[in-house]
């Protein structure tokens, strides 16, 4: 796994490691968590990127799966440039090196930023779903896209290669809700994704669940929590501030506003954790 030191990461080797996954975590930095062999690597140096795939000395022999997940985890952490040039050659030189080693399962992490965020321009039909065209609003987002395209040719020139892109919503960890009730007071805070969340856990479920997929090619999907981060009911969010759009099925009480229709459809995404049970 690459970027198992992050936030998501760190759920992930655990859900992993808990279903019996032998896992090594390929980071900048060292996780605050303890529970897989952990490894430098600068995965902009595709030299380092190779041997991380292949094998570094007696730390593991072959690989039989990736989670990719290093990255700069989100727009404005770095200037524009930098973003630009750490994603991409991390992502370009991650499948590149799987392509060399053989590896013919990848799981990458996508982003919903590919589905318009901020939503200043209204997205084309509620909820949202991957039916409708990238729609990159942002350096990180245009990265985003840019990789969904590059491993769809991956894919192409590999027809037994199975590459899951999944468009993570804002991931969150338990500690994180205690801030959810503040957003009653400002519905406008969270309106530039929709209300939407992902528990880490789910998260990490998603990932697992993706790598045993069936069947070969690049798919991507939408991973949400199945509600929003707000106590208002979602149709009175749409009423309020999104009135005019296509509706193209009902929701009700305070579902998500995220389709995660093809998820479950593809490999049993199934998500179980609200933040309504920690507040």
């Amino acid at each position: 796994m690459t970027g198992g030191s992050g936030k998501l990461g760190r759920a992930c080797v655990r859900d992993l490691v808990e279903h019996g996954w032998e896992v090594v975590n390929l980071d900048r930095a060292p996780s605050t968590d303890a529970l897989a062999p952990y490894t430098e690597v600068d995965l902009t140096d595709y030299g380092q990127a190779v041997e991380a795939l292949t094998g570094i000395d007696d730390r593991y022999e072959g690989v039989d799966a990736l989670v990719h997940l290093a990255a700069i985890p989100a727009p404005g952490l770095k200037a524009n440039a930098a973003t630009f040039r750490n994603n991409a050659l991390t992502t370009f030189n991650v499948f590149q090196a799987a392509k060399l080693a053989g590896i013919g399962n990848i799981v990458w992490a996508s982003s919903e930023t590919v589905l318009g965020l901020p939503f200043e321009t209204p997205p084309p039909y509620l909820p949202i779903d991957e039916e409708y065209a990238p729609r990159p609003e942002s350096t990180y987002s245009l990265v985003k896209t840019m990789e969904e395209t590059m491993v769809e040719q991956f894919c192409r020139w590999d027809p037994e290669l199975k590459a899951t892109g999944l468009r993570f919503s804002n991931v969150m960890y338990v500690s994180d809700y205690a801030a959810f009730p503040a957003f009653e007071d400002d519905p406008l805070l969270r309106k530039w994704n929709l209300w939407s969340y992902i528990d880490a856990r789910d998260g990490a479920q998603a990932i697992r669940l993706a790598l045993g997929r069936e069947g070969a090619g690049r798919e991507v999907c939408v991973i949400a929590s199945p509600d929003t981060v707000m106590s208002t009911p979602t149709m009175d969010l749409v009423n309020a501030y999104y009135p005019d759009l296509e509706l193209r099925r009902p929701v009700s009480g305070h579902e998500s506003l995220m389709s995660t229709e093809k998820a479950r459809r593809l490999f049993g995404y199934d998500p179980r954790h609200t933040w309504r049970n920690h507040i």
